[in-house]
């Protein structure tokens, strides 16, 4: 089997594809991940996803790359990193007691064929109501300042969730059955 290379900085995205027991390494790819706001968040997540798998598979001949961006939205409204404590507390504000979609676009390159894929997945997430006192401690926790959507429903962000439609691990940042399948296309089977 052609070696596989995982292009992603998030450790969630490695957490993921560790637990198939798939045998991967894993390229931190630098892109300028500014929002294009002409885009859907469909389409803008595969674009990401796009860019990234091109980038690694440059640098990775003979491989078999996976690539992935996730983002939430709400309203039209896409919901990125908050830049500080404040950005948070008013990204959960706005959320609080709504729902809101998290869309992951991913891309498969195997860099001898050729051959790619890409594809979005869409997960809806209830949070419930929240006091601000709640969202308050959540801030507090640190938690939300680096995660897409100012939680993490892994972590405490789960206390905000009243429940999701759709793959939870796509609100994580990996839809892992939709990638399995996908995967199988590619000659590399998760179950086998």
């Amino acid at each position: 089997m052609k070696p596989i290379v995982l292009a992603s900085s998030s450790p969630r995205r490695r957490e993921i594809l560790e637990k198939t027991g798939l045998n991967f390494t894993v390229d931190t790819v630098e892109l300028d991940e500014r929002l294009e706001n002409s885009l859907t968040p469909l389409k803008l997540v595969k674009k990401l996803s796009v860019k990234k798998a091109a980038i690694a598979a440059a640098r990775h001949p003979g491989s078999i790359v996976i690539a992935a961006d996730t983002v939430g939205f709400l309203d039209g409204k896409i919901l990125g990193k908050p830049r500080s404590e404040a950005d948070a507390r008013k990204m959960l504000s706005f959320m609080n007691g709504k729902c809101h979609k998290v869309v992951t676009g991913f891309t498969i390159v195997d860099t001898v064929s050729g051959k790619k894929t890409s594809s979005a997945v869409e997960t809806s997430v209830y949070f419930r109501k929240l006091s601000r006192n709640e969202i308050d401690a959540y801030v507090r926790s640190g938690e939300p300042l680096d995660k897409a959507g100012a939680y993490a429903i892994q972590g405490l962000g789960a206390l905000l969730v009243e429940k999701i439609e759709g793959d939870y691990f796509n609100v994580m940042g990996l839809p892992l059955s939709a990638l399995a399948i996908a995967l199988k296309k590619f000659g590399v089977d998760l179950l086998c």
